[in-house]
């Protein structure tokens, strides 16, 4: 995903840390993945993934034709709901309680979720940002416009810009760190990504928010990133 260039700043030039090493612990069998392609709280599974360089299967589950609210899906979520994950018999639901988990089973450096009481309390805030401000802002309002919904997105943008302002401040502190919650990537910033990232397709811009933008690039540059596909909506189909 491209974005103008910006003038450097400290915020803006943060050092991309040194790749983690692939992790010693292996996925017995390919894991899979219950996913809809265009779902940021799938994404943001996927991405963990392939970031720790897990073999898995990707089962997509048709949503347009119900198929998460059909009797076979509610056996592996009651809540009908993407994503899901089985992992040799565990099976979890909740991107960030499977991110909680990939992280604490699979990261044997406990970089993307650190153990010190602090530092995980730090990742822990920004989780609780992804499943509130975010998911009830800029991710509604993606939702909304890409799924042409017949709502009011005008207090879910307000809420998007909200949380964007307090990133982008947060982000451009002079004692501010690379990623969210520490010097390296953890499992915060993959909670967030997706959807900010892609919050122009329900028209929050990120334009205003240098710091922001630079943050999103240090995550794209990580060693196996993979994106989300974008859509022509939003600010996206004005761009385009």
């Amino acid at each position: 995903m491209s974005r103008p260039a910006d003038a450097a700043t400290d915020a803006n030039t943060k050092a991309i840390p040194e790749a983690i090493p692939d992790v010693p612990i292996r996925a017995a069998r390919p894991i899979r993945l219950y996913r809809f392609a265009l779902s940021g709280h799938c994404h943001r599974v996927e991405l963990m993934l392939r970031l720790l360089d897990l073999p898995y299967e990707a089962i997509d589950i048709d949503l347009a034709t119900g198929e998460h609210k059909q009797a076979p899906y509610l056996a592996i979520n009651p809540f009908g709901q993407v994503p899901a994950i089985d992992d040799d018999g565990v099976v979890l639901t909740d991107s960030n309680a499977i991110l909680v988990y990939l992280a604490s089973r699979y990261d044997t450096r406990h970089a993307w979720l650190p153990r010190d009481a602090v530092a995980a309390a730090h990742v822990q805030r920004w989780l609780s940002v992804a499943a509130g401000d975010l998911a009830f802002g800029a991710a509604a309002a993606r939702v909304a416009v890409v799924f042409n919904r017949d709502v009011d997105t005008t207090a879910m943008i307000e809420r998007g810009v909200l949380l964007l302002t307090r990133l982008e401040a947060h982000l451009a502190r002079a004692q501010a760190t690379a990623f969210v919650a520490a010097a390296t990537p953890t499992i915060a910033d993959i909670a967030l990504y997706t959807y900010l990232a892609h919050a122009p397709e329900g028209n929050v811009s990120l334009q205003p928010y240098p710091a922001v933008r630079a943050w999103l690039a240090r995550i794209e540059a990580l060693p196996r990133f993979v994106p989300m596909a974008s859509t022509p909506c939003g600010l996206n189909a004005v761009a385009a």
